[in-house]
């Protein structure tokens, strides 16, 4: 049985550990918040981006791009975002989890896809399991902006059009709420749909000049970077939300912990007490 000395030393450590789990969950509030902003403040530029786009390649056959167009599919590039820390529940787990079985069942050998990993928890676990890593970016920003990661946004999209890939799909966990986050695979390129909701319903018309298809040039590949970014937003949003509960649970888990310490110790304590009394008591009986 442990001694009272144990007990108390479990109580004090459980305790600081408990000051840690709190902050860490402040903290990650505080985040939360101020990414859930930045992340709503981003939709209004990237829903105009989206009615633009879905304007211009609704607008008739006279505009085309390679971006627009499906094409025979030799090669798969995914992006994948994660944590660089962890500390976040099932936040990374799940996301790996469901990218991994979605790529073997998609794919016979790794010839046919490639990996470009934000976070280094993706990283190290990618290449713990041999995964072909076509390019990585780490320590992201908690509050990133687009110039952080314009660079290998603009990569990737540039890859798709040079023909390394014939397809370019994005994993994340899409922000619901604190405690529910949900792994969303989405199709970057080609972007051969657009949402329905976006087609200038409001009956808006647009003049372009010079023209569309010069217009387009510029815009799509600014269009495809602009969801990486989005999505960027978004699991950032849900980092915080999954590690923000995390941190709750432990705090609440080290309470329960200290309340079972305590009523241990103050057993141990009692009996302890009981026990001398009894030895006094005994010790004076014997010198009657």
């Amino acid at each position: 049985m442990a001694s009272l000395r144990d007990i108390k030393n479990r109580i004090n450590s459980t305790k600081k550990t408990r000051q840690i789990t709190k902050a860490m969950q402040m903290v990650s509030a505080a985040k939360l918040n101020r990414a859930q902003e930045k992340a709503q403040s981003y939709e209004v530029y990237a829903k105009k981006m989206r009615e633009v786009v879905s304007n211009m390649a609704e607008a008739g056959s006279n505009v085309s791009h390679p971006m627009l167009e499906e094409r025979p599919v030799k090669k798969t590039g995914y992006i994948l975002i994660t944590s660089d820390t962890g500390l976040a529940g099932g936040y990374n787990s799940g996301l790996l989890r469901d990218m991994m079985k979605t790529i073997q069942s998609r794919h016979a050998s790794t010839d046919e896809y490639a990996i470009i990993v934000l976070g280094r928890i993706g990283r190290d676990l990618l290449r713990t399991r041999k995964q072909p890593i076509i390019q990585e970016m780490i320590e992201v920003p908690d509050q990133p902006g687009f110039a952080d990661i314009s660079g290998l946004a603009k990569t990737s999209v540039e890859m798709f059009a040079d023909g390394i890939f014939d397809e370019l799909y994005i994993w994340y966990n899409h922000f619901v709420s604190p405690m529910t986050q949900t792994v969303t695979e989405q199709k970057l390129l080609p972007l051969t749909s657009t949402d329905e909701n976006e087609k200038t319903s409001s009956g808006s018309l647009y003049e372009y000049e010079p023209s569309e298809q010069e217009i387009l040039e510029t815009v799509l590949p600014r269009y495809a970077e602009s969801l990486i970014y989005g999505a960027l937003l978004d699991a950032k949003a849900s980092e915080f939300g999954a590690r923000m509960t995390a941190m709750s649970a432990a705090s609440d888990n080290a309470s329960s912990l200290i309340d079972d310490l305590t009523l241990s110790y103050n057993r141990a304590r009692q009996a302890a007490i009981t026990q001398e009394i009894t030895e006094i008591v005994g010790g004076a009986a014997a010198l009657e």
